[in-house]
């Protein structure tokens, strides 16, 4: 039965991935028909963004409610609805007003299941399942470009998509009753806990160290992939098809790195392994850096990518240990949040410091975001040592 569980759950995670690169990949064959600047696909991504942010601050209070199968059934169900109204959508601010109930979705579905994930799965499935994700985001950009290589319109491509949400809805809902239900048990006896207010939650000890934590990587990994093929490009003059093919490695990187950090979770811890991945992640961007020829690039990309796969799914899988599992779901809501607040702001942040000093500075922006993360684990961790010396003796 719970083997069952952890199916269904994967195939949510490749569910997950499969929308989240569909925007970029049909972005060229939209734009014009809108009759709109290439730029606009920028105001689609900050509403889904927004809208993931409100949901996952949000997912706390709505766990507690439903539950965690019904609020990814129904997560799942609205991110669907939102796919269809992609792909019937005749102009600009039609795509505009589908974004919403897509963002809404996306958050609420991420914060729960890794916190279910968290809470009942080894940290091994934390990997592996991020892996999915990254299998799930590599699958949409094929669909889309095989149905736009074979005569179609891109919406036909979400129409796909959003046929493949709807038959996982129905997987869902079947498979409700195998969901665990979230309830607490303190000394033998169940309890119950209110949802956590953002001002209760900046109150726990290390709360506000993880929230910038999560920040730093996110804001790291999608600033690698957004400007890794520019910097090689008109830093490192590397022939722009030669550049694209190796900017492809980081990811690479990452989803063969999760399902080799699954693997290494059953002998390493997960503090052990963030503090891999940073340190792995330290290598590369010295790495990109030597001015060493073309092939220390690619494998600073590549040890970029590996570095990046612990340190998400290791951070989620860690937090009912580090906050308790009572405020798991609270803090896994706001790390959420910070992640896209992070994703939304510093890639444009770098696009600015590009356009008017040099795309040359990618490795010394990614080392001081590299630099924050560490610097903020390390308090976390602190703080977390520090409340339980404290719990104890209080105990005692």
């Amino acid at each position: 039965m719970f083997n069952i569980l952890l199916a269904i759950i994967y195939l949510a995670f490749i569910s997950l991935g499969l929308p989240d690169a569909l925007l970029g990949s049909a972005w060229p064959s939209m734009y014009q028909g809108f009759d709109v600047p290439v730029s606009y696909a920028g105001i689609i991504s900050m509403i889904i963004a927004f809208g993931t942010i409100i949901s996952s601050l949000q997912s706390d209070r709505m766990t507690k409610k439903f539950g965690t199968g019904k609020i990814t059934a129904f997560s799942v169900l609205l991110t669907a609805i939102a796919l269809f109204g992609f792909s019937t959508s005749q102009s600009f601010w039609m795509l505009c007003l589908w974004a919403i109930p897509y963002g809404l979705g996306a958050g609420s579905v991420d914060a729960s299941i890794n916190n279910y994930v968290a809470i009942h799965y080894a940290s091994r499935h934390m990997s592996w399942l991020h892996a999915f994700w990254g299998i799930g985001a590599s699958i949409g950009p094929v669909i889309m470009g095989n149905v736009l290589s074979n005569g179609h319109s891109w919406n036909t491509g979400y129409l796909y998509i959003a046929v493949f949400q709807v038959a996982l809805t129905a997987v869902l809902l079947i498979s409700l009753p195998l969901w665990k239900p979230n309830r607490l048990v303190e000394n033998g006896q169940k309890i119950s806990r209110e949802p956590l207010s953002l001002k209760k939650i900046l109150q726990i000890p290390g709360a506000k160290a993880s929230m910038i934590t999560f920040f730093c990587y996110c804001a790291l990994e999608q600033t690698t992939g957004l400007w890794a093929s520019s910097y090689l490009v008109l830093f490192k003059h590397v022939p722009k098809e030669t550049a694209a093919t190796f900017a492809g490695l980081f990811f690479i990187g990452i989803a063969f790195g999760r399902i080799l950090s699954g693997f290494m979770t059953m002998r390493f811890n997960d503090r052990q392994m963030i503090r891999l991945g940073i340190g792995t992640l330290l290598i590369g961007i010295v790495a990109l850096i030597l001015p060493f020829g073309n092939a220390l690039s690619i494998m600073g990309l590549i040890l970029i990518g590996l570095g990046c796969a612990p340190i998400y799914p290791s951070v989620i899988h860690a937090t009912p240990d580090y906050f308790g599992v009572e405020n798991s779901q609270a803090m896994i809501g706001v790390q959420m949040a910070s992640a896209y607040i992070g994703t939304c702001l510093m890639p444009p942040l770098f696009g600015l410091i590009a356009s008017h000093i040099t795309v040359g500075l990618l490795p010394v922006f990614l080392f001081l975001l590299l630099a924050g993360m560490y610097v903020m684990h390390e308090r976390l961790l602190k703080s977390i040592h520090v409340n339980q010396l404290e719990t104890a003796a209080s105990d005692n």
